[in-house]
């Protein structure tokens, strides 16, 4: 693999990933229950630390971010969003497991596939949102995030 075709797929998946993190912060807007949003921003923040390393590695090898266009949920319900990004989150790991297993660089290759591998544990996490579960982050306070939704926006003017 030439350092122009390193490039290119860590770029690639740059984008892939974006894309995905750009979806699933749409989406928490669209999931008002309480526990199921608290998961959608630990998932975000931990895909903003994923793409601050792929972009460091592009940057490294004096490469530019790529641009990725997000997918907006439409009319779906809550349950749907939550299926639909699961099986997204799952597709993407699939796409890449390969790719990045054949990848000769060590670093980058350890790197992609922690990512891929957190990426299969928030996988997890919408699967058992999808069945329902609140206990996604651990064990609430009593009475925490029982009742009542999230906004979709911060703030209302």
């Amino acid at each position: 693999m030439t350092a122009a075709d390193r490039l290119a797929l860590l770029q690639d998946f740059y984008r892939d990933r974006m894309r995905l993190a750009q979806d699933h912060l749409a989406s928490a807007r669209h999931v008002g229950q309480y526990q199921f949003n608290n998961c959608y921003q630990y998932i975000i923040a931990r895909e903003e630390t994923h793409l601050q390393w792929v972009a460091d590695a592009i940057v490294k090898l004096n490469g530019s971010l790529p641009d990725a266009s997000p997918t907006e949920p439409g009319p779906l319900t809550e349950p749907q969003v939550i299926g639909r990004d699961l099986e997204r989150q799952r597709a993407f790991v699939e796409h890449w497991r390969p790719r990045v297993a054949g990848m000769p660089n060590a670093r980058d290759q350890k790197m992609l596939e922690v990512v891929l591998g957190e990426a299969l544990e928030h996988a997890r996490l919408f699967a058992e949102a999808q069945a329902g579960r609140t206990d996604l982050l651990g064990p609430s306070s009593t009475g925490a995030g029982e009742r009542g939704a999230v906004l979709s926006e911060r703030w209302i003017e």
